[in-house]
């Protein structure tokens, strides 16, 4: 497994450095790690060769790719969520970038600021990541083939790390900068942007490069277990192309939408997950249908080092959970970015029954009284008259490692699945003129529903708007925007040519004017 305890991982911190000046720390307003380079390392000793592969998977899943502020950020703007904090005078900058604006407080807001530097110090941590890779690399005897095709996979998951953080920063921001030399720390304060379609493109001239060096396998199946392999890699530039490709049918990124992804269907070695509703939960952690998660653990064990997602209060789960006084049990948590009455309504005339007791979960109608959850646990009501809170989230409490409290702990975080490329490789058929029915049909037998016969591009993007509502990752923002179906689900609010991206936080302006 890639999973690192406590203790082990800030033994193994030097590899994992970031060095700055004061340019730099404006760049990202603060160090990712607070360390100087690991002096008197033996890169001749290959058995370390994989720990600063360790640390880039650490640190993302630590807080960079699940920092509770930029997932608040990302999930609010989308229709399938109600507010950003369950009380929203807290935080009120996230009202305002649900309703897109895109004024000077947004824009000097602390929490766009985090996302900057959330995405950014992972890129920056990845390239040293990299340069400790290379001199690994420079001492590997001629003739060692063994130990340099290592090397290779090693620094191509390194380079799909920062390539995914590049993605969810140009999502977020729109045109970034691509860092792929920040070990240079001048760079950092005079790096220019990149327009979306550069960064796009990056991304898979980026996952062409590293295809071959990673493994041919599942990630359950790695020599680290979990770690990506060649087909989270073909997904990613699966993904890139289609936000390239947009809404015109005749691009050529849709040929490569279809081919990275009847690469992965074509190996045989995917699996939609049987059951939708324990895809989230402890049975589903690196099942077949994963191509890329977050790992945690607490060992299993009662007490004791514990490896969870984000920070302090922020942590991933808990962030989520349900918020108010939950009577002692273990399933509580702040309540932000609660589900929608509009997914709930959208699921509910779909019949889309399993789908719906999987992403939403009532609390009850008072804070004295409870809803049952599908696995028994009680849900008491809140203050702040909220209803639901995200199903996909939820670990029943008889999941729980016995003796542990911490709601959500032992579960991992889900990013890349196998259903995602069975709808992209529908959606590229269909763009093509080709049937879709048959990709199309896996995802909907697997939610208990009818198959559908000629499926067109509207009916394959509300099968994508329910498969993964509520997952965080801003699929539907991402869906409607590069189909130019926003201005349709946000009425006037949305401008197009605006309300796409968020400006580039001020702090950021003020230390790089190259970022205007």
């Amino acid at each position: 497994m890639i999973i690192m305890k406590t203790i082990q991982y800030k033994m193994l911190a030097g590899f994992l450095w970031v060095l700055f000046c004061s340019g730099c720390e404006k760049f990202l307003d603060k160090p990712l790690e607070n360390q100087r380079r690991s002096e008197g390392i033996d890169y001749t000793n290959l058995s370390l060769m994989y720990a600063p592969v360790s640390g880039i998977y650490r640190a993302a899943a630590d807080d960079r790719l699940v920092h509770w502020i930029d997932l608040s950020i990302r999930c609010v703007r989308e229709d399938d969520y109600q507010q950003g904090a369950p009380n929203p005078n807290d935080n009120p900058e996230l009202m305002s970038i649900k309703n897109f604006q895109r004024d000077a407080t947004v824009q000097s807001y602390w929490g766009i600021n985090q996302s900057w530097i959330s995405y950014f110090s992972l890129a920056i941590a990845a390239n040293s990541a990299l340069t400790e890779l290379n001199m690994f690399a420079s001492t590997i005897p001629a003739g060692n083939n063994t130990d340099a095709a290592l090397n290779r996979r090693y620094q191509a998951e390194v380079r799909f790390i920062r390539a995914y953080a590049h993605l969810m920063a140009s999502r977020l921001f729109g045109d970034v900068p691509i860092l792929t030399d920040s070990d240079d720390i001048t760079r950092l304060a005079t790096v220019k942007k990149s327009t979306i379609a550069e960064v796009r493109q990056f991304i898979i001239d980026e996952m062409n490069a590293c295809i071959p060096d990673l493994e041919d396998a599942r990630p359950n199946q790695a020599a680290h277990q979990g770690s990506v392999t060649r087909y989270s890699a073909l997904l990613l530039k699966a993904k890139a192309a289609a936000d390239l490709a947009g809404n015109d049918n005749a691009s050529p990124h849709w040929t490569t939408v279809l081919e990275a992804t009847d690469a992965i269907i074509n190996s045989g070695k995917f699996s939609l997950y049987t059951d939708f509703y324990q895809l989230f939960k402890l049975p589903g952690k690196l099942c077949n249908e994963s191509l890329f998660e977050l790992q945690y653990s607490d060992f299993g064990l009662p007490t004791g080092d514990i490896v969870r997602p984000g920070v302090d209060w922020g942590t991933f789960f808990r962030w989520q959970g349900p918020s108010g006084d939950q009577k002692g049990s273990p399933i509580s948590g702040a309540g932000w970015v609660p589900p929608s009455q509009d997914i709930v309504d959208f699921l509910t005339e779909r019949n889309d029954a399993i789908r719906l007791k999987t992403t939403i979960i009532p609390y009850g109608a008072t804070p004295d009284t409870y809803a049952t959850t599908p696995s028994g646990d009680k849900i008491y009501g809140n203050t702040f008259g909220i209803k639901y809170f995200n199903g996909k989230t939820y670990l029943p409490a008889s999941q729980m490692t016995p003796g542990r409290t911490e709601y959500g702990a032992n579960n991992n975080v889900r990013i890349l699945r196998y259903s995602d490329v069975l709808l992209l490789n529908a959606e590229a058929r269909v763009r093509k003129g080709q049937s879709g029915d048959a990709p199309f049909n896996l995802v909907r037998a697997r939610a208990e529903l009818a198959p559908i016969t000629g499926v067109t591009l509207a009916q394959i993007l509300d099968e994508r708007r329910a498969e993964f509502a509520c997952e965080w990752w801003g699929e539907r923002f991402n869906d409607l925007v590069r189909t130019g179906r926003a201005r349709q689900v946000f009425g006037s609010r949305f401008i197009p040519g605006q309300s796409e991206y968020l400006p580039i936080p001020q702090a950021q302006l003020d230390a790089n004017t190259n970022l205007r």
